[in-house]
This record gives structure tokens, sequence and C-alpha cells, in this order.
């Protein structure tokens, strides 16, 4: 009975995040519509968010992070819903080197999510039940200008940086290409321009396994009071694979068996692995809506600058914006070669563009991890960006 009552409130908590979140909410009304790839504007939509710092008085030190798939807002603070630190915090923060004593910092949850902005678990205010799956799909160029529109909401011309790894990534990549005039720097970490062939092959598995479970109910689970929790978890267990790399799950698992001498033969979790990949499907769908899983993986599906701009380099044309790109060795979801190409497009638009790959076997979340040399370099890339804009430093006294 006590894990029944917990599970439910659990859903009510999650439920009333997705309408009414913990952080900070812009609504814009039936009259500031949302245009929408997909064809239909959205409207009326909010957008949820954190700050962290203070906005100067000319408004040049605001920086944005973009979060990846299964991320949000809460990019250095506490999330309502987990009770966990923010999933950035070693990045953004006094001292870190997104430095909230010298910039300001902006991050929403992305359109489509299920944290506060506008998704498929959002009430509908018409029919006054959840979207589900009559909300439009989005896509990342739809994140964007929701992003913008936020922005414009501070009064902010022009961002100082735009920040993100991963989905985050393709994000920051869609700002400089949608909006040159208006980033000053842009950091994309472990991304690539567009999504390849087997990413999508590893996001459909996951909507399937979404799909299959009874109580996805044709993505009417809400109303009706159910959540497939299954089908989430395995997805979940899906794609933790991928952000993960083959030495690094040798060296953290190995065949180590779970909590036993013996092989059970049966199906069970002998392996570390299997417990360690249960665990975290099973913890993910306290803090994540299955409907919003589908949104999100589909955004980043459909993310192609290439096809957009006729060719890669034709999105960044003219650019002024700076641009520090950076890969890890061990990630195989975003290999350097889709740094490189962004690179190499960048290179031939004639931007100012820098280039790290850091030589980890953290795999794709190493972006998200303790890696002194990313830190080091969006330091030093961050720092000498800011004194080229002349955004004092902290306790310059100017």
């Amino acid at each position: 009975m006590a894990d029944q009552t917990s599970a439910t409130d659990t859903a009510n908590k999650f439920i009333q995040e997705a309408d009414q979140p913990s952080s900070k909410l812009v609504r814009f009304g039936a009259d500031e519509p949302l245009e929408l790839d997909a064809g239909p504007a959205l409207a009326p939509w909010q957008i949820a968010y954190e700050t962290y710092g203070t906005l100067n008085q000319d408004k040049t030190n605001a920086v944005l992070v973009c979060h990846a798939l299964t991320g949000d807002q809460y990019v250095a603070s506490t999330n309502p819903l987990t009770g966990k630190p923010g999933w950035w915090s070693r990045m953004v923060g006094p001292g870190r080197p997104v430095d909230t004593d010298r910039y300001f910092v902006i991050c929403t949850n992305v359109l489509g999510g299920c944290l506060g902005t506008t998704g498929p678990a959002t009430t509908n205010t018409e029919t006054k039940e959840p979207y589900g799956l009559k909300m439009p799909v989005v896509t990342i160029r739809d994140m964007v200008r929701a992003q913008a529109r936020l922005v414009d909401r501070f009064g902010i011309d022009t961002l100082f940086a735009v920040v993100g790894g991963s989905m985050g990534g393709m994000q920051v990549l869609q700002w400089a290409a949608s909006y040159p005039e208006r980033v000053f720097a842009a950091i994309p970490i472990a991304s690539g321009a567009r999504h390849s062939s087997q990413n999508i092959a590893f996001h459909e598995v996951g909507r399937q396994a979404i799909m299959a479970d009874p109580n996805w109910s044709g993505g009417d689970y809400i109303a009706k009071g159910i959540r497939p929790t299954k089908g989430l978890s395995v997805a979940r267990m899906a794609a933790h694979i991928t952000y993960m790399s083959d030495e690094s799950l040798q060296q953290k698992f190995g065949r180590n068996l779970q909590d036993r001498d013996g092989l059970t033969f049966g199906f069970d979790a002998d392996f570390q692995i299997e417990s360690y990949l249960r665990h975290q499907g099973m913890t993910f769908v306290d803090r994540f809506d299955a409907n919003s899983y589908l949104y999100v993986t589909r955004a980043m599906d459909y993310f192609d600058l290439a096809a957009e701009f006729g060719t890669l380099p034709k999105a960044f044309k003219d650019s002024k914006t700076r641009f520090c790109i950076m890969s890890f060795t061990s990630d195989w979801l975003f290999p350097t070669s889709e740094s490189r190409a962004v690179v190499k497009a960048l290179n031939a638009s004639a931007a100012n563009v820098s280039f790290v790959e850091i030589d980890s076997d953290r795999g794709h979340d190493a972006f998200l991890l303790d890696v002194p040399e990313m830190f080091s370099t969006i330091r030093g890339f961050i720092t000498g960006a800011a004194n080229a804009r002349g955004i004092p430093a902290p306790g310059s006294g100017t």
C-alpha cells in the first residue's frame, strides 16, 4: 500500500510540474502564437526556465544553456522531482567555467518537454485534457524559436553565448544558423549538424518500446490515470547503452555478478550491468513523460541543417559568431567525425572557429561528467570571448 501511495504521489507531482512548474514560467496568450515547422501555430503556450546570476545593465552577459534529450531547466539547482542537484552544476555556478558571478545564465525546458514548457503532458486549454498526441510534432528549430521568444521578454538583443551538449549542441547550432546576429559565441559539445541513421534507429527502438506498452493507450494514459512505465523504462535502458562506451562499461561492470556467487540459470539480473540498466530505467520513469520522449527524440531525428539551408556551409554564411566545437574520442553516438563536419563547414564560410577533441573513455556522457580538459577548454574560450565583448571580470570594479 505504501509503494502504491508513493507511486501515486509521484505521478501527481509529475502532472503538476507539467502545468505549474516549480521553476520560473512565462505564458504566451492566444494572441502570441508560436509558429511551428509542422504547420499549425501553437497558442496559447508556455515556457519554463531557471536563471542564475545577474543580467548586467547593458544586457550583454546573458548565456543560454541548452539541455540534452532528457535534461531540464534545472542546470544548477535542485530538480523538484528527484531532489538531485542540477545536471551541470560542475559547469555552471559561481567560479565555475560558466561563472554566474560574471554571466547571467538562462536554461529553459525545451518545447515538447514535460517540466513546464508546453508539451504532450501539458493541459490543452480548449479540451481541459493533456495534449497527448494532439500536440503538434516539434523540431529543434521550434525549440529555438520558443527560446528566442523568452530571450525577447528579457529585452536581450544578443546572447553572449549559447552552450549545450548532445541535443543541447543541436540547439546551439540552430541558434547560430537561425539567429547569427544574436549569438556572440557558440559552444556545441558532443553533437552534430544532423542525426545519423544509426541514432534514428536507436530512437525508433525506444519509441516502439513505449508504444508497445498496453498502458500507453494511444498516448492518452494521463487522462486514464495510468502510465506506460515498463515501455519507457526499456526505452531508457536502450538509450543509456549508447551514452557509454565499451571501455567504460567493461571497466565499471565487466562480467561481474550482481549480489550472488553464481549464475541462477534464469532471467533475473545475474550481471551487474543488467541490474544497473534496470535501475536506470526504473528511476527515469519518475522524472520524464513517455509522450515527451516520443516528441523530443523525433525532434532530434528531424534535425538536419544541411537539408534546411541547402548545404552545411550555407547554414553559417557570413556568421560573425565565435565557435568552440568539442568532441570526445570514445563517443560513438556523436563521433568526432560529426564535429569535424561542422568545423569544415564553418571554415568554408570563413567563420571564427576552434576545435578540441578530448581524449576520454567515458563515451557520449563525458560532457556531463568530471572531465578537467573540457572544463579548462570552456573556461578559456568563454573568458576570452567575454574579454573581447567587454564583460567585466568579477571583482574588477568596472
